[in-house]
């Protein structure tokens, strides 16, 4: 692997990283939060933090989006930052960390065009980590096919529309088989990229990868069972990676029903507790139950136990994409916690993923 792959010695670049490490919000900033009465409270809580004054321009009264919009545009920055200062094969590390967001902010334009839209209003809605120099051209397509044509040229998903897809397959039945696709090409080539910078990068960055490909893999099986998706159509959506490939992946392909999900699930020991627990789901049903949102829970928490790992390592690329999601992670609580408090559901103010 490309040892130093920096605009400045490796040794200020890992010390960036612990930086960032000890800016992530801990369990003891976590408890002094759920003691927040207001969201005036909550604001000032987290300026002791890494956060500092990121609201200072919000005026009273705050909006519970706020917390997570301001939260992601300080990611943004920070990791815009990294990218600006990387060079050689870390540069492209970092640029595929952002192919999955550009793919989502993509799908959310063609979208837009099949629904007559002015893209041009989408574009704030896209999340900036996937915005790109071009993007902006995408919004002068006036259909699918110029929409198509453009993503062809100017973005770098290029590849992977060319090899999976045509014009005529971006139609609103099919947005959601477009997006697995594209994503399911977009693993397969990071992790092969992945793999080619060696070891220790490729050993933290093969368990990150293979998880995302399972849980794609269990969100597909899980979403289509009773649909009009064939069972063909939904093989062939599933990444060839991950822990459940490929005998697994031949099974949930068949599946009719989640007990064939979860006796699946049950021959990977780290995976065994995903089908049970409590969810915390806000707009939960009467009897308190969505399968859903409690599997999306378990997720969730192994996501954080995965990308923790990455920071036991020796320096390496991997730190970065999981200091990213562990920020994500830290964003999604902090917005759940902003509504709980704006809600009044103390109750429930506990029901985060804690990381350090």
């Amino acid at each position: 692997m490309e040892a130093i792959g920096f605009n400045a010695h490796s040794g200020f670049l890992e010390g960036i990283i612990r930086g960032y490490k000890a800016g992530l919000l801990t369990t003891q900033h976590y408890n002094s939060m759920t003691q927040c009465e207001t969201l005036e409270d909550l604001k000032l809580q987290l300026s002791g933090t890494d956060y500092g004054n990121f609201l200072a321009d919000e005026a009273p009264p705050i909006a519970t989006s706020a917390f997570a919009e301001r939260a992601t545009d300080k990611l943004v920055d920070e990791f815009n930052y990294l990218r600006s200062n990387a060079t050689g094969s870390l540069a492209k590390f970092l640029d595929y960390m952002t192919y999955g967001y550009m793919i989502d902010n993509v799908i959310l334009l063609v979208t837009g065009t099949l629904h007559e839209r002015d893209t041009h209003e989408l574009l704030e809605r896209c999340h900036p980590l996937g915005t790109f120099d071009t993007m902006p051209a995408l919004c002068v397509a006036t259909n699918v096919e110029e929409l198509y044509n453009s993503v062809l040229v100017e973005t770098p998903l290029a590849p992977y529309f060319r090899g999976c897809l045509s014009a005529q397959d971006l139609d609103e039945l099919n947005i959601e088989i477009i997006r697995n696709t594209l994503y399911k090409a977009y693993l397969e080539d990071f992790n092969d990229f992945c793999q080619s910078l060696g070891s220790p990068t490729s050993d933290v960055m093969s368990l990150i990868l293979s998880f995302e490909a399972d849980r794609r893999t269990l969100n597909i099986t899980v979403n289509s069972i009773g649909t009009g998706l064939s069972k063909e159509q939904r093989a062939k959506l599933f990444p060839k990676l991950g822990r459940l490939y490929p005998e697994g992946n031949n099974i949930l392909a068949r599946a009719d029903d989640i007990d064939q999900v979860k006796s699946v699930v049950e021959n990977i020991p780290e995976y065994r507790d995903f089908f049970s627990g409590p969810n915390h789901d806000l707009s939960e049903d009467d009897n308190g139950n969505s399968a859903a949102e409690g599997l999306e829970e378990h997720f969730f928490r192994h996501e954080v136990y995965l990308n923790k790992l990455a920071f036991m390592q020796q320096f390496q690329y991997g730190v970065f994409a999981s200091y990213v999601r562990l920020k994500e992670q830290e964003v999604r609580n902090l917005t759940w916690i902003a509504e709980c408090i704006a809600q009044n559901a103390r109750d429930r103010l506990g029901d985060i993923v804690h990381i350090f």
